[in-house]
């Protein structure tokens, strides 16, 4: 991919790496810290991007595996109950004070569960997942269901079960 049509692509796909960042980083600092960590890493990897998914799918995966890494590099992190809204793609729809409530639950939960939500949330299916996270699908629907008991609980949702 020529450095042009990369730029581009990454411009125009700039709120996956928001979305991402926001989730696994509250402190301004340490978002654009991550932030120039996944940029660095896709300029790395760019040539390694074969065209065979999309850009964005491409993208999702460089930027986990970079907060995944980074995460597993430090010994304390702080998360703040406020994320201030840096996204420039679209946003999931919630009130204000339910979406405050639930990025500080998502926080709450392992790296790993964390991307999971973030990609159910962004539309991926469960295959696509599973395959990304190196599990079956059936072991990523056991996942999913237990991600989201942990995230009623932390939530305070009434069993519907």
């Amino acid at each position: 991919m020529n450095e042009e049509l990369f730029l581009s692509e990454i411009k125009a796909n700039q709120g996956i790496i928001f979305k991402i960042v926001s989730l696994y980083a509250a402190d301004p600092e340490e978002k654009k810290d991550l932030y120039q960590e996944i940029l660095l890493q896709c300029w790395k990897g760019r040539s390694q991007f074969r065209g065979e998914a999309k850009f964005s799918t491409w993208l999702y995966r460089i930027s986990l595996n970079t907060v995944l890494t980074s995460n597993r590099k430090k010994t304390v992190v702080l998360y703040q109950d406020e994320l201030p809204d840096t996204a420039s793609g679209a946003p999931i729809q919630f009130e204000q004070e339910d979406s405050r409530a639930l990025r500080a639950a998502i926080r709450q939960l392992t790296d790993a569960d964390r991307a999971i939500v973030l990609l159910h949330l962004e539309g991926y299916s469960n295959s696509e997942i599973a395959e990304w996270m190196g599990i079956s699908a059936n072991g990523l629907a056991v996942k999913l269901y237990r991600i989201r008991q942990r995230l009623a609980t932390l939530l305070n949702v009434p069993d519907h079960e």
